[in-house]
């Protein structure tokens, strides 16, 4: 197998399991108490946990079962509940460095979250990659990653999407992330 065919190999699965992530990362880099590097420092961190356990899964010939998966969505449910809860408090993020962690790790924790799909397609795709194919695909999804970021920030910086979030997102991303969270239980029976 080329190495050009091995890249579009790795693109196409990439950008097949990881399309929703644009419009999730849009609205992470649409919101003011988001910094930049929070979003893509946890989306990189999201998506290596992914392939991590789609190396081991591969490795181990995936011993969770598959239905299990789906009890990721309850990671993006519980954040989207502690934001509804936080705002009808009224409460903000204490610290700058609270806020610095937990945005990188809630930005981490839904792209893992919604990654069932993407554990389902990396560990048959890596299980037919000798080690230059699984290093080109790797390499790949790294570069992807960016592409999606860049994506994503430009998206979320557009004036009328920056508006919607800053009127409405304190609102609207808990629902999100709680829809987010049902729609991966429910697609993954």
């Amino acid at each position: 197998m080329s190495w050009l065919s091995v890249w579009a190999r790795a693109a196409v699965a990439f950008a097949a399991t990881n399309i929703d992530d644009v419009f999730v990362l849009t609205l992470f880099f649409a919101q003011k108490n988001l910094k930049r590097w929070h979003v893509v420092v946890g989306q990189y961190v999201g998506l290596a946990g992914l392939i991590t356990i789609s190396l081991a899964g591969y490795f181990a010939r995936l011993f969770i079962p598959h239905r299990w998966i789906g009890l990721l969505g309850l990671a993006p449910i519980g954040i989207g509940i502690k934001k509804l809860i936080d705002w009808k408090r009224g409460e903000d993020q204490s610290t700058k460095e609270r806020l610095n962690a937990a945005s990188v790790l809630t930005v981490a924790a839904v792209t893992f979250a919604n990654g069932g799909d993407n554990i389902g397609i990396y560990v048959p795709l890596f299980a037919n990659s000798d080690v230059s194919a699984l290093l080109i695909t790797l390499i790949t999804f790294a570069v992807l990653i960016a592409v999606w970021c860049v994506a994503a920030y430009y998206l979320g910086s557009h004036p009328a999407v920056k508006m919607i979030v800053d009127r409405y997102g304190h609102i609207l991303v808990p629902f999100v992330l709680i829809g987010l969270g049902i729609y991966i239980i429910v697609t993954s029976r």
